[in-house]
């Protein structure tokens, strides 16, 4: 899922009672409550009782306030899970910019992303600036400023930018990897979603593609970041778009379907790929885009020619995702599973705008575990503080014959790469290369092929 950390916005823990309060005073409820009623007597037992009764109907009225209180955070909760975010938001501070262009830095807020060591991206002037970011120049504990390289601006003017936000897809295009690519088009639902065909480096062909799926608000840049390996290793890669990404053509509700929908548009790659040579595949997948292959690998007609998966930072568990979010934002555990609720029954479609229900108990692996039979090797930074890596730990508990689990110790969200590129590379490659050399695996029958009879 790259992206800002949180869901929803918040400015501190909230309560039940403190929604209530929120809501009462938004609707102008009781404030003060006055010593006395005028025209009260203090004695009768009939004016107690009246007392007693307005007491009831405003308990209720608060009941009544609190209920709806609940729905309408539980709605926007839920709404802000399935909703495609066309604006990122620009929360970094770029407070100063040093030094001549072969060493420019820059000085940045110290926050969690970017006092961790590694390569990044910088946006700036709503995304249509873009700077590579690397080495910690100076920065000390307790301090409220880091001091970091700028190893390259690929646009815009990074000397005049005041705000930003960080990123993890680290080069914009796939021109800057050194790397042949062509544009591609993948034929799925409601036209052509864009893609990048970047062509295996040992001798320009290869019978086993990568299908690169990216995570919930980024791009196919994302995937980037792993071209160079699978070149490397003799993979041709497709670096996909999907549903209401931004590039691929949108799904008629407009809305993300946490995996149930957006396999589909993998399986239009995978087809594609096929109609180009392609014997097999590997998906790889980040955040949501683990959720996606899974979700492929479950369902795909043509899941027998998966090869393998790598996932990076996945979704193996929705449920234990939007719980941690639901906490992460300071929303009490009841109005989260009632956001859960609305996402998963036909009554909460009017609510969240999904046009089907999400089966969220389908895409948890934790559960299923035993139903996942393709090679899967899942790679998951501890200190990951958007999808917690313990659903990715015990899935390979649970599934040790076929789910390769390697803990990465720093590194936020789908950020491992950025931290030890080596070690990410090294991990990849050593973990495919058996499965790639095995070559026992059956030709693909596309969709548009007539079953061939049995013998």
């Amino acid at each position: 899922m790259g992206r800002s950390p949180k869901v929803l916005d918040a400015h501190g823990p909230a309560s039940q009672n403190g929604i209530m309060l929120r809501m009462l005073s938004f609707l102008g409820g009781p404030r003060d409550t006055p010593s006395s009623l005028p025209g009260q007597s203090h004695g009768g037992s009939s004016n107690a009782w009246k007392l007693l009764s307005s007491g009831a109907a405003i308990g209720a009225g608060l009941t009544s306030v609190v209920l709806a209180g609940s729905s309408v955070l539980a709605t926007y909760f839920a709404r802000r899970v399935v909703t495609p975010v066309r604006f990122r938001e620009e929360d970094l501070f770029i407070l100063a910019v040093a030094g001549m262009e072969d060493e420019r830095r820059v000085v940045l807020p110290a926050n969690e992303d970017t006092t961790v060591e590694g390569t990044y991206s910088l946006y700036f002037d709503g995304g249509r600036g873009h700077a590579r970011i690397g080495k910690i120049r100076s920065y000390a504990p307790g301090e409220d400023t880091v001091l970091r390289d700028v190893e390259e601006v690929y646009s815009g003017d990074l000397t005049t930018a005041v705000r930003g936000w960080w990123s993890g897809a680290v080069y914009p295009h796939p021109s800057y990897l050194g790397l042949d690519w062509a544009e591609a088009y993948v034929p799925v639902d409601g036209g052509s979603a864009p893609a990048w065909l970047i062509p295996s480096s040992k001798d320009g062909t290869s019978r086993t593609w990568a299908i690169m799926v990216h995570g919930r608000g980024v791009t196919r840049t994302e995937g980037l970041r792993a071209a160079r390996t699978t070149a490397e290793i003799g993979l041709t890669s497709l670096l996909i778009s999907y549903r209401n990404d931004g590039e691929a053509p949108a799904a008629d509700d407009g809305r993300y379907g946490l995996g149930m929908t957006e396999w589909r548009d993998v399986e239009a790659a995978m087809e594609y790929a096929f109609t180009k040579g392609a014997r097999d595949v590997v998906l790889f997948g980040w955040s949501m885009g683990g959720a996606i292959s899974l979700q492929t690998a479950d369902l795909s007609r043509h899941k027998h020619l998966i090869r393998a998966l790598v996932l990076d930072g996945p979704v193996i568990n929705w449920i234990d995702v939007l719980a941690h979010q639901a906490k992460l934002n300071y929303i009490p555990v009841a109005v989260g599973r009632l956001g859960q609720l609305l996402l998963t029954h036909p009554w909460g479609r009017s609510l969240t705008g999904l046009g089907a229900p999400v089966n969220l108990k389908s895409m948890n692996w934790v559960e299923r575990s035993d139903q996942l039979d393709t090679p899967t090797l899942i790679i998951h930074s501890s200190a990951d503080e958007f999808v917690p890596s313990g659903p990715s730990r015990q899935l390979a508990r649970n599934n040790p014959g076929l789910v390769s689990f390697v803990e990465f110790p720093a590194g936020r969200h789908t950020k491992e790469w950025n931290v030890d590129p080596q070690r990410w590379d090294r991990t990849v490659q050593n973990w495919l290369a058996p499965l790639l050399a095995s070559q026992d695996f059956p030709q693909p029958r596309l969709r548009s092929e007539p079953p061939k009879p049995s013998a």
